[in-house]
């Protein structure tokens, strides 16, 4: 489905269901480089139980047109507008890696938009390390090794996929491979860059849940514990998988999920 946002048309996958505005809204958010379809478990279920989903493809990613955003202040700006042009009014806001910060900034700066909140994966400060920035600001397809691998949990190649016949790590690899140019880049910098104030963190009035992968390697399990500390009355699960928790533990994302929107 596409909506007007900022100018630009905006694709939102709304989970194999009609969107109806009336219900519930939950907005969707991905990580850099990526698109709505990392959403596809936890969108299609919750689509078919009550709500009105909206997974986004952001500036430049996916199905959406223009210009990639380069702050997560940006994106944040962006979401709001993409809330309101959706006319839900307000949304619960679901983020993961990129699309966490996304999601954060988001109830900080626009807080009349976002019902409730959760954070997957996610980090603050999100640290990317120099190699790993350098390798996508050339595009250079060992970037892409790099979110495949770090972006799995250790052996993950050697598990079983939910989808049958196909693999975790390549496909992941496959989709930010299929990015435009520079969008990865855009992505992890604006990552490396992001620093919300402490105290505007700590003064958060929204009810948070927080997900982290027990064998994360590129947002480690302390980092999402560090988070939920700072976050009043924030809920904090952790799931068996790594980076690409909503793949690799997608009925464990999901359950996470249902049981804070039900709350």
């Amino acid at each position: 489905m596409n909506f007007i946002v900022q100018g630009y048309p905006a694709y939102a996958y709304t989970g194999g269901r009609p969107f109806d505005p009336k219900l519930p809204a939950i907005v969707f958010i991905h990580g850099a480089g990526l698109d709505h379809s990392v959403w596809q478990w936890q969108s299609r279920y919750l689509a078919h139980h009550g709500f009105a989903v909206l997974a986004v493809d952001l500036p430049g990613h996916g199905r959406s047109p223009g210009a990639v955003r380069a702050s997560i202040g940006e994106h944040a700006d962006w979401v709001a507008a993409f809330i309101e042009a959706a006319c839900v009014g307000r949304a619960h806001v679901v983020g993961h890696s990129m699309g966490a910060l996304v999601a954060l900034d988001a109830a900080l700066r626009h807080p009349d938009r976002v019902a409730k909140l959760a954070l997957l994966g996610a980090s603050v400060p999100m640290p990317v390390g120099e190699a790993f920035l350098a390798a996508a600001k050339d595009d250079s397809p060992a970037a892409f090794d790099m979110q495949s691998v770090w972006g799995h949990a250790r052996l993950s190649p050697l598990s079983a996929s939910p989808v049958p016949g196909s693999s975790l790590a390549l496909a992941g690899r496959s989709l930010v491979a299929r990015a435009n140019a520079g969008v990865q880049y855009a992505g992890l910098a604006a990552c490396h860059a992001y620093a919300p104030a402490p105290e505007a963190i700590r003064a958060l009035n929204v009810a948070t849940l927080v997900v982290a992968g027990r064998r994360d390697q590129m947002t480690p399990m302390k980092a999402g514990q560090s988070l939920a500390r700072e976050i009043p009355g924030s809920h904090l699960v952790v799931v068996e998988a790594g980076h690409a928790m909503t793949s690799e533990a997608p009925h464990a994302v999901l359950s996470a999920l249902r049981e804070h929107l039900a709350a």
